[in-house]
């Protein structure tokens, strides 16, 4: 077969690392019964590269700021159209009381004026009000009239009483 320069190295190489592991093995021997043995060093963890540690730690930080700021916006939301809901029923019910003052208005309004319609006025009572003077005094006119009429037969029946006669005469 071939030879070739490195494949020469390489049996050089191996024929100095074999006898050099006869030289030394004497010493490493005597250096290991010499030391107590302490245990076997255990095989390096291998550690997460930084990048990707530190791109699954943003991630990790990044969903768990997500969903606590989605949950109080949620909780917010929440709160926000529950007092919406009572604002909405706040205004049902002032609107329906205000409906219902405006009903009672119309109606006092629209009695109001049948009350006007049928009420008189102040030149209405100052007429029917000298109406009632004029015919208060007719009829105090008639009633002294009438007094002296009854006076007259009082004095007639009161001189016949006196006279004795029997003849009445009426006037």
């Amino acid at each position: 077969m071939f030879s070739t320069p490195a494949r020469s190295l390489r049996r050089v190489h191996a024929r100095n690392v074999t006898h050099s592991r006869f030289s030394t093995q004497s010493v490493l021997r005597e250096e290991a019964a010499a030391a107590p043995n302490l245990g076997t060093i255990p095989p390096p963890k291998k550690p997460v590269g930084a990048f990707r540690g530190g791109i699954v730690g943003f991630l990790f930080g990044f969903s768990l700021a997500s969903s606590y700021a989605a949950y109080h916006l949620l909780d917010e939301y929440k709160q926000a159209s529950a007092a919406l809901q009572a604002s909405v029923e706040e205004l049902q019910q002032s609107t329906q009381r205000v409906t219902a003052h405006l009903r009672r208005i119309e109606a006092v309004e629209k009695d109001l004026k049948a009350l006007r319609d049928t009420s008189a006025s102040k030149d209405d009572i100052f007429r029917i009000r000298a109406e009632m003077k004029k015919l208060y005094d007719g009829l105090h006119v008639e009633f002294l009239d009438l007094r002296s009429h009854v006076w007259g037969i009082q004095q007639d029946l009161h001189s016949l009483s006196k006279k004795g006669s029997t003849t009445v005469r009426v006037v």
